[in-house]
């Protein structure tokens, strides 16, 4: 079973508080009704000693336009919340730690649109620097909503109920994670990450139309292969095309890039390494070791632990 972390710290109300304190009551709309937006942001060390938050503006953008399609205020500047970010993982890193954010967007306030107001309440926790173990998954029945019953393209936790109950299927059979199909019964996206796959010396992803998040990872990931001279395309991807694949991951901030060895009990035939090359790729520049143009990140060298605001 997994042991979840629980910080010292987190940042609400404006500022990094106590832990115990980054509650929202059971009467606000961001519990009573479930809304809310959020993102995922990874910290990496970097050679000279910086925490460098990878993406910070382009996962500033993605909640702001989440936040707008699902009509919740969110005022903060990128400058802001670039220094909220930073000031919750000076509080809680350690070295030789990566450390993964989850910013979430809370709706406070407000009844059907009027007189809304919202919180934007972040939390931070440690990871091993290891690469990512490979996994076997599995399909489920459940699906991928389509654009008119929720958009895959706004980054909310409703979307991610479907994802729940498929891993909650697949964990008795030893599956890490599950692909979602979508209304088309082609592949959208497994439950927490795109998917990549590789035929014939390609890189195949879904696009944004077939259900896929509009991911910032895989769009970093399309300008490393580019670059790599690696083919990469995103077109629909059938089932079937999982199960006679050279090689599949699952890609995302969290993920990164992680090898898949089994679809539902059929092993990719691993004739090639296209996707390793390009997770390896990616974590050399994330790191810092091998920078490169589509690897952004906000990095600052930190003094002392910041002291969290009183709660």
């Amino acid at each position: 079973m997994v042991k979840l972390q629980q910080p010292k710290f987190a940042y609400y109300r404006g500022a990094v508080r106590p832990w115990e304190g980054a509650v929202i009551h059971a009467g606000d709309e961001g519990t009573y009704r479930g809304i809310n937006v959020f993102e995922g942001l990874k910290g990496y060390w970097q050679p000279d000693g910086r925490m460098g938050i990878l993406a910070v503006p382009r996962h500033y953008e993605r909640l702001r336009r989440s936040a707008r399609l699902l009509h919740i205020p969110f005022e903060m500047t990128l400058d802001q919340f670039d220094d909220a970010v930073h000031a919750l993982v000076e509080s809680l890193c350690v070295p030789e730690q990566e450390i993964w954010v989850r910013a979430t967007l809370y709706l406070t306030r407000g009844l059907w649109g009027q007189d809304q107001q919202s919180d934007l309440i972040m939390t931070a926790f440690l990871m091993g620097m290891e690469a990512p173990k490979p996994v076997r998954i599995g399909v489920t029945a459940w699906r991928r909503a389509t654009d008119l019953m929720l958009p895959a393209r706004i980054k909310t936790s409703t979307n991610y109920q479907a994802a729940r109950l498929a891993r909650i299927e697949g964990s008795p059979r030893g599956f890490a994670d599950m692909i979602m199909l979508n209304h088309q019964d082609r592949v959208a996206e497994s439950g927490v990450a795109c998917v990549l796959v590789v035929r014939d010396g390609k890189v195949f992803t879904p696009p944004p139309t077939e259900g896929a998040l509009e991911s910032i990872t895989v769009d970093i990931l399309e300008t490393l292969a580019r670059d790599m001279g690696i083919p990469f395309e995103r077109r629909p991807v059938d089932r079937t095309e999982l199960y006679v694949a050279d090689e599949i991951a699952l890609a995302g901030t969290i993920t990164e890039l992680t090898t898949v060895l089994s679809v539902e009990d059929n092993p990719t035939s691993q004739k090639t390494d296209l996707l390793g090359q390009l997770g390896r790729r990616y974590r050399a520049a994330a790191r810092g070791t091998e920078p490169h143009p589509a690897i952004d990140l906000s990095c600052r060298r930190y003094g002392k632990t910041a002291a969290a605001v009183p709660g």
